[in-house]
C-alpha cells in the first residue's frame, strides 16, 4: 500500500515531469490571460478570442490617425506578415484600434491596403469603446492607453505581442524595431515546429 506521503512524492515527480515536458521551445518575457473580446474586423465581421484559440498569433495597438508610431509599426507588420507567409506559417496577426470612435470598419480597410496588408491572416479591429479596449491592452498586454489632451491622438505601447493556443500572453517585442520582425519570425517558427 502506498503511503500517503510516497502519493505526494509521486505527485509532485509527475507535475515537475509534465511542466518540463511543456516547457516553450522559446524564451518568454510575459505571463498574461488575453482578455476575452468579440470585436467588428475591417470587413465588418467579427472576430473574437474563441476564433483565435488553439493558434499561435501576434497583436498589437494602433490607430488610423496616427502621426508618429503607428505607421513604422504597421510597415513593421507588414514585413513579418511577408516573413511568415515566406516561411509558410500558419500565424494570425491582430492590430487593436485605439481610436474606435474614429476608426471605423472602412477606416481600418483602407489604412491596411495602404500597407499591402493580407486580410486573409492580418485583421483589423474596431466596434468597441475607448474604455473597452484601453481596459484590453491594461490587462493583457500590461500597456497603458491615453488620450492625449487638445489633441486627437492617443499615446499607446509600440509593442507586438505574442499570444499562445492557450490565450496567454507569452512574449513583447519592439513593434519599432524592424529587425525584431525576424526575431518573431523565428520564435513562431520554433513553436510551430511539430
Amino acid at each position: 500500500m502506498i503511503t500517503l506521503k510516497k502519493q505526494f512524492i509521486l505527485m509532485f515527480v509527475a507535475i515537475i515531469f509534465l511542466t518540463a515536458c511543456n516547457e516553450e521551445k522559446i524564451e518568454t518575457n510575459m505571463s498574461r490571460e488575453m482578455q476575452s473580446f468579440e470585436f467588428t474586423t475591417q470587413d465588418k465581421q467579427f472576430l473574437s478570442l474563441q476564433d483565435l484559440e488553439g493558434s499561435w498569433w501576434v497583436a498589437d495597438t494602433i490607430f488610423t490617425n496616427c502621426t508618429t508610431v503607428c505607421p513604422p509599426m504597421t510597415a513593421n507588420m507588414a514585413s513579418l506578415q511577408e516573413k511568415i507567409k515566406s516561411k509558410n506559417l500558419d500565424v494570425q496577426l491582430v492590430s487593436f484600434s485605439v481610436d474606435p470612435d474614429n476608426d471605423t470598419p472602412e477606416t481600418l480597410k483602407k489604412f491596411g491596403e495602404k500597407f499591402q496588408a493580407d486580410f486573409s491572416n492580418w485583421t483589423f479591429l474596431t466596434g468597441y469603446d475607448y474604455e473597452t479596449i484601453k481596459t484590453l491592452s491594461i490587462k493583457s498586454f500590461q500597456s497603458m492607453v491615453k488620450k492625449i489632451p487638445d489633441s486627437n491622438q492617443v499615446a499607446h505601447g509600440t509593442n507586438f505581442y505574442l499570444i499562445n493556443p492557450d490565450a496567454k500572453v507569452v512574449k513583447s517585442y519592439s513593434g519599432m524595431e524592424s529587425k525584431e520582425m525576424s526575431k518573431i519570425a523565428e520564435d513562431l517558427e520554433k513553436v510551430l515546429q511539430e
